[in-house]
């Protein structure tokens, strides 16, 4: 990399200024690059810059927001980062029902700005995650049957993509202007085709939600709980969208009624609650208030984790439900999950106009096993004994429940997976292959599993 760091604006943290330990580590401290530079940008001509200064001097990119790939794709050891978080501004019209934000916005920062203006968007339940990088590969979380996914509700971007020969250049992308790029950035845009400054959506108005959650101990009860969930919520009241959280020790059912009351968040999750003798607690809330509530302080989250993503299109049988059980009952640490969200509403039946690159609307639900370990600021994972063993979980844990799945998402990405492009994009491969061509032609963005450009 070139030492002439001119032509380069924004904050630049290089190898050997201080605060770049801190600045080139994501949210998974399983893997630990060591970019040259990261390049804090806070406007559009920072990106630009940045872009056009990495391709002159020939150095490969990567873009970041909140930092949460979990593939350590979002950075690039010996290359440049090009860090998009410092950009949060949002600009809320509550009266025409559309919000145009930075891309630098957490999940939780969004969610709060579209509170004050009393509405809602749908949004994954993480807060500390980018909501461009959610956004871009898909998006889904507690408000999803009933507003579809975060990619259904973008109705524009700012994007500055890589032209042929060199430099970089900044398009304004919606249903008129480069609509196929836009098609293509609702599921399948993170990395891919150029680097998103700003975000415009459909917002829903919404104050108040009830927020439930029913906690089992231990995991006997799970095969009778995770038939009736699975049954009935992908199919109940559009407002209801539920999850299970199953852990060693215990499990736990989370719902959120967007807009009702308790009686009725209880009596649509009756089917589900009604097994064993769970402790039950519904609270009446500001959505927003609510989701800040339930989030986890990111010093107390864990170094290392590994997740696999898999969607589910028929009902697990009961040999499927009970490998959950059994590997779960055997997880190498407390922390480890398998997490499930529960699909149909609006996500099979509210695709956005000019369509979607997200392939997997008419599944049942989503489900996730992950494998958490190690403390932050400790042992680096290399070193760490559970390592290997947390691995060697996860990879028989994903292995085993291979028959009874059918895809993948980009936002969860499986490394290694073979014909992985099918898994994330089914039938959509092709048309991104060619979008790829036109708006990325030189293959600036390209990382283990970007998307290859037709030939």
């Amino acid at each position: 990399m070139s030492s002439n760091t001119d032509g380069l604006t924004g904050n630049v943290v290089r190898q050997g200024n201080s605060g770049y330990d801190s600045a080139r580590m994501g949210y998974n401290h399983l893997f630990r690059h060591r970019p040259e530079a990261i390049v804090y940008c806070a406007e559009t001509q920072d990106v630009v810059n940045a872009l056009a200064w990495a391709r002159l001097n020939n150095v490969p990119v990567r873009v970041r927001s909140g930092g949460h790939c979990l593939e350590g794709w979002s950075s690039v050891d010996d290359g440049v980062v090009i860090d998009v978080s410092p950009m949060k501004s949002a600009h809320i019209d509550a009266a025409s029902n559309i919000a145009t934000v930075g891309a630098g916005l957490n999940q939780l920062e969004a969610v709060t700005a579209l509170g004050k203006a009393g509405c809602a968007a749908p949004t994954g339940t993480e807060g500390t995650v980018g909501l461009v990088g959610a956004t871009l590969g898909g998006g889904f979380g507690l408000l999803t049957r009933n507003f579809g996914m975060a990619s259904d509700n973008l109705l524009a971007a700012e994007v500055v993509v890589a032209p042929a020969g060199g430099g970089a250049t900044t398009l304004v992308v919606d249903n008129e202007n480069n609509a196929d790029l836009l098609w293509a950035l609702r599921g399948a845009g993170n990395g891919n085709f150029g680097i998103v400054t700003s975000l415009t959506y459909r917002t829903h108005p919404l104050t108040q939600t009830i927020y439930v959650t029913a906690t089992w101990s231990g995991l006997d009860r799970l095969p009778e709980v995770y038939e009736a969930w699975q049954q009935a919520a992908p199919r109940a009241d559009d407002r209801m969208t539920s999850q299970l959280e199953i852990t060693r020790d215990e499990f736990q059912l989370i719902g959120a009624l967007a807009g009702g009351t308790q009686a009725e968040a209880l009596d649509i999750l009756r089917p589900i609650l009604s097994v064993g003798a769970p402790e039950v607690i519904a609270k009446d809330g500001n959505w927003a208030d609510t989701y800040a509530e339930f989030q986890i302080p990111p010093a107390d989250e864990l170094a290392n984790w590994k997740f696999l993503s898999q969607f589910i299109y028929e009902p697990y049988p009961a040999e499927a439900v009970n490998l959950i059980q059994t590997f779960m009952r055997n997880a190498p640490t407390p922390e480890c999950n398998y997490f499930t969200n529960a699909f149909g509403g609006a996500v099979r039946n509210s695709e956005p106009a000019g369509g979607s690159a997200f392939a997997h609307r008419n599944a049942l639900y989503y489900a996730e096993p992950g494998a958490g370990w190690g403390v932050r600021g400790g042992l680096p994972a290399s070193d760490d004994p559970l390592t290997p063993e947390c691995e060697a979980w996860i990879a028989d844990f994903g292995e085993a429940l291979q028959p009874f799945i059918d895809g993948a998402y980009v936002n969860v990405p499986n490394r290694g997976m073979p014909d992985w492009e099918t898994a994330y994009w089914g039938t959509n491969v092709d048309r991104l292959r060619t979008v790829k061509a036109k708006f990325d032609p030189d293959n600036v963005f390209n990382y283990e599993q970007s998307v290859r450009a037709a030939e």
